[in-house]
């Protein structure tokens, strides 16, 4: 097992501005409100600090945990022996090359992004208005909504290699499809994307993300924590359609329940435990199964 407090040692000897925050509670950057402490959490500046950790940690024979704004995540209320790459707001800027390019920094929100792309009078982004992930891992898990998604506007995106190189790949070798592409099995760290949008008339570009929006709050259930659809689509169907025919709304355990608003989200009501939570996933997985003859696959990404 690696020793994590050498690396923390290394990474504080070797990356001297990093901001490194040790025994940092999970469930303060978890959309599920919910996470021990992690050995340490560390918040790099740029790509190259970025990969300099990346390096180190793996020198020490650990993998890094990246992390953008953890909506995705279900993490242990025990302690997470791992060192958490957060790509946040130090990744953030935006810039825009051309007339209808930009690119932007991994760890940037998708609402903040989308709004990037308003005030430049682009189209092409409003479907991620309400996506409450940032770009880095919405590119890794293709998200998308209303009929878009993250292929539909990425050219290239900048990423850390294994070894800690930083290289580029462009659109044709992501192989972006359903909540997967080339980044998904891999060790990796998305660093920045370019994206190509369209001219569009800011006026519409905002009525269109205002009603998007407007659709996700009247059929989500965005007053309580959540990591958003806990399911994958099963082909051939979606999983709240068969969650629903099963009875499962309402269902819950402990301070964890299937939303009766909709019943793709599993949410954290009261004080929801990593426990709970789960218990609630595998309710819903065992009767779906029973019913229905689906298997249900977490879209959630579970570190216990």
């Amino acid at each position: 097992m690696a020793n994590l407090d050498l690396i923390v040692r290394a990474l504080r000897t070797q990356c001297p501005g990093l901001e490194i925050l040790e025994h940092e509670p999970m469930r303060a950057h978890c959309s599920f409100r919910i996470g021990g402490p992690a050995r340490a959490l560390v918040r790099p500046a740029s790509a190259e600090e970025t990969a300099a950790v990346c390096r180190i940690v793996r020198g020490g024979g650990a993998q890094p945990l990246i992390i953008g704004n953890g909506t995705n995540l279900l993490i242990t209320d025990g302690a997470l022996e791992r060192i958490v790459v957060q790509m946040g707001d130090n990744m953030a800027a935006v810039t825009q090359p051309d007339a209808t390019h930009l690119s932007a920094g991994a760890g940037i929100p998708l609402a903040r992004l989308a709004q990037a792309a308003l005030g430049c009078g682009l189209a092409g982004l409003e479907f991620a208005h309400g996506i409450p992930g940032s770009l880095g891992g919405a590119v890794s898990m293709n998200a998308g909504a209303y009929g878009g998604e993250m292929k539909d506007v990425v050219v290239s995106c900048r990423y850390i290699t294994e070894k800690g190189d930083i290289k580029e790949i462009p659109l044709e070798k992501m192989e972006l499809s359903y909540r997967h592409s080339f980044f998904s099995e891999r060790n990796l760290c998305i660093t920045s994307v370019k994206m190509k949008l369209a001219k569009g008339e800011r006026e519409k570009i905002k009525d269109r993300m205002d009603t998007l929006m407007e659709r996700r709050k009247d059929k989500q259930p965005l007053e309580y924590p959540s990591a958003g659809s806990t399911f994958k689509r099963p082909e051939g169907d979606f999983a709240a359609r068969l969650i629903e025919v099963c009875g499962l709304k309402g269902t819950a355990c402990g301070g964890a329940e299937v939303s009766t608003k909709h019943s793709g989200f599993i949410i954290n009501k009261d004080n929801a435990t990593f426990n709970d939570v789960m218990g609630v996933v595998d309710i819903v997985k065992q009767r779906v199964k029973e019913q229905t003859g689906v298997t249900l696959e977490c879209e959630v990404l579970i570190m216990k």
